[in-house]
């Protein structure tokens, strides 16, 4: 079905920022499609002695702004329409919280949770020999994503250098500390929606410290969320979930606790003093802040009515369809979107090109005081955008950020 397809429902949200900036048709008609891909075909020597051949792909899609930047995922089901949605989407967020970069995204179609460390490492250096011509500080810079981390991260920064004649750290960030890794980037997605929270119990005259909240999915994004809403702004998080279902108290829920029992059990259920709840039932709870943290399409037209949250807090990419931000709206639920509310990562993973740029770390309270800036004037400029135009704040960021890249188009006299 053409309108599941991703790449057909990023054009879409683009079309309707174009309409609001009354774009001219060839801007828009630019914006609407990747600079360039490239496809590439992998031959890669398995553990059993046999070659497999593997498809991968990297998109860029607008680097008017700077180099282009994005995660490589490794999936079964990735699809070029896929790469091409996120490296949209990667554009549009990083013109949201202003850094001098573009949009990309990458991926191999493979099934890394099947695959040895070997096979993995041969794989992804394959990756980097094919696609090394068309990335680098200066070009594209890649990064971790769905079913890659540190370590592949740490051979593609290995083979490109290889390839080079010397180290280049900064051709890919998401790295191991002792290869121009950057403090601070575990928890940065979490921390830059927290911040962004802040921000909106002020402009709302909500009190977060002591308002309850609801965390669904228990991942990275979400068990950080958990940790740092109580610590920064004092939330009592009496819900949180993960794949298998969820658990409520009204009390309220310790992090270190419920993080040792997850990481014990490998499950949030059965968590000593709670009431086991269902993912559809803790979106629905009646609590002050909900952290949509784990897939998408989870806050649709058949519950958007019945979310009883004032602010929904996007740490998962879409978690909300088009109908249901329209319901939430006219509902007064305050939605700080995803590529706002999540853009805490992409931001700390510049931080990391700008160290390795000049081969000089910063300390983890520097990168906290910068990442608290770039989201603080992100969130008032997606704020004060949807209240002069009367928007929905998903379509006020779109609008922020797609004027922004438009702007840089011009400058260069591209269009």
């Amino acid at each position: 079905m053409p309108e599941l397809n991703p790449f057909a429902i990023a054009q879409a949200q683009l079309d309707e920022a174009a309409e609001v900036l009354q774009l001219d048709p060839a801007t828009h008609e630019l914006l609407r499609w990747p600079l360039r891909e490239l496809h590439v075909t992998l031959p890669v020597k398995m553990d059993d002695g046999a070659f497999k051949v593997f498809q991968g792909f990297r998109v860029q899609y607008n680097d008017a702004r700077g180099p282009t930047k994005g995660g490589l995922r490794y999936h079964p089901d990735e699809t070029i329409d896929t790469v091409r949605a996120l490296a949209a989407w990667m554009t549009w967020k990083c013109a949201m919280v202003d850094i001098p970069l573009g949009g990309a995204k990458g991926g191999i179609v493979c099934d890394p949770r099947k695959m040895s460390q070997g096979e993995l490492e041969r794989l992804s250096r394959a990756y980097i020999r094919q696609v090394g011509r068309i990335i680098g500080p200066e070009k594209d810079v890649p990064a971790p994503d769905v079913y890659t981390n540190p370590q592949i991260m740490a051979w593609m920064m290995d083979e490109f250098s290889f390839m080079q004649g010397f180290n280049e750290f900064g051709v890919i960030t998401g790295k191991p500390l002792p290869l121009g890794g950057s403090a601070g980037r575990g928890d940065a997605t979490a921390r830059g929606g927290i911040y962004c929270l802040r921000e909106a119990g002020r402009v709302l005259n909500l009190e977060l410290n002591g308002a309850t909240a609801a965390v669904q999915g228990y991942g990275n994004a979400g068990s950080f969320a958990h940790q740092l809403g109580s610590d920064l702004v004092g939330l009592k998080v009496v819900a949180v979930s993960d794949s298998r279902g969820g658990i409520y108290s009204p009390d309220g829920l310790d992090y270190e606790s419920v993080y040792a029992h997850k990481q014990q059990t490998g499950t949030v259920l059965g968590f000593p003093g709670t009431k086991e709840i269902t993912n559809s039932e803790l979106l629905e709870l009646d609590v002050d802040v909900l952290i949509p943290s784990a897939l998408e399409s989870v806050i649709t037209e058949a519950n958007a009515n019945n979310i009883k949250a004032k602010v929904s807090v996007e740490l998962a990419n879409g978690p909300t369809t088009p109908e249901a931000d329209k319901i939430l709206y006219d509902n007064g639920v305050y939605v700080i979107p995803d590529f706002l509310a999540n853009a805490g990562g992409v931001t700390v993973s510049y931080f990391e090109m700008v160290q390795n740029a000049y081969d000089y770390y910063w300390d983890i309270e520097m990168v906290h005081e910068r990442l608290d800036k770039k989201m603080t004037a992100a969130f008032h400029a997606t704020h004060e955008t949807a209240q002069k135009l009367k928007l929905h704040n998903r379509l006020a960021a779109y609008v922020v950020s797609v004027a922004r890249v438009a702007e840089a188009m011009h400058l260069r006299g591209w269009v």
